[in-house]
């Protein structure tokens, strides 16, 4: 079985250890960019529908031109059928702004405060890579988790809509940093908090909280991603007679509730079992989420408007 696949937008499989960026790409030196991240199960791509409605929703928030989403699945199928169907794979669709070069020099972006009328050509390529181990573990085990302050207001995604929260951009480096601090404190993934001690997300995931018979997971609105697998579960959730909401969630709801999930796209379903250092025990719940998050993401591969 191969270790990498690499497929470009024109449906050639490239060589994944030959370069492919150029050094002035401004997804490399800005983080320009966008990119959406799923699961390779069997041979498939897992939702895939779904995260080509986010890549669109993605490139309009950055004002990137309209991703051609039949040739984005064709190169995904492609990319997929590649890997095989023998291990899950985790495939990354990237797509930046392209050289900047092409726009004429690192000044000429910004003319006299309008964009400047030069278009540079998108790079753009699918990526399939193996799962990381630690997904493993997530998924049986569960994960410890700390909670952080994002440093902003649930108010700013509606007020600044050009910090481009909700957008699956290429500027991670703040998602990543928290990721780092978390395991200096013996943490596996972090809970975003809000300077209103609201509830919002993790680096990587969506968080969903369970009580009783009721599913909440903090709206959209507040600057959060819309979760492809948080969706995927209250769709099937609500099949199974499930309250599925979306409502804000303050810090102390945490601890006030029967469990606590992580929701991604390859990760799937992790249960946290350890919040800011107390110890969470599973439910009776905890194999029902799971068994409906693998059922609502093969029931979102066939679903086409998200």
């Amino acid at each position: 079985m191969v270790d990498r696949v690499l497929v470009t937008l024109d449906g050639e499989v490239r060589d994944a250890d030959q370069p492919l960026l150029y050094a002035d790409d401004l997804g490399a030196l800005r983080g320009d960019g966008i990119f959406e991240t799923a699961l390779v199960r069997g041979g498939t791509v897992c939702a895939l529908d779904f995260h080509l409605a986010r890549l669109r929703r993605s490139a309009q928030a950055l004002d990137l031109p309209e991703p051609d989403l039949a040739r984005w699945r064709e190169a995904m199928e492609t990319a997929a059928k590649e890997w095989g169907a023998e291990a899950e794979g985790v495939m990354r669709l990237v797509l930046t702004r392209g050289r900047e070069s092409a726009l004429g020099g690192p000044t000429s972006a910004v003319r006299s405060g309008e964009l400047s009328e030069a278009v540079p050509v998108p790079t753009t390529y699918v990526m399939v890579t193996g799962v990381p181990e630690r997904v493993a573990t997530a998924r049986t085990e569960g994960v410890a988790v700390v909670t952080l302050t994002r440093g902003i207001s649930i108010d700013l995604a509606q007020a600044a809509p050009w910090q481009l929260l909700g957008a699956k951009t290429l500027s991670y480096a703040t998602n990543m940093a928290a990721l780092r601090f978390a395991a200096r404190m013996g943490a596996d993934d972090v809970i975003f908090t809000s300077t209103e001690h609201r509830v919002l997300e993790g680096p990587r995931s969506t968080v969903v909280i369970v009580r009783d018979k009721q599913l909440i997971t903090p709206p959209a609105k507040h600057g959060v991603l819309p979760g492809i697998t948080q969706r995927a579960l209250y769709a099937e959730a609500e099949r199974n007679g499930y309250d599925c909401r979306y409502e804000p969630l303050f810090s102390a709801d945490l601890f006030d509730c029967d469990s606590i999930w992580m929701l991604s796209s390859v990760t799937l379903a992790a249960r946290v079992n350890s919040l800011d250092g107390v110890r969470l025990s599973a439910t009776d719940s905890a194999a029902e989420i799971v068994e409906m998050v693998d059922r609502g993401i093969e029931r979102a591969g066939t679903i086409a408007d998200w």
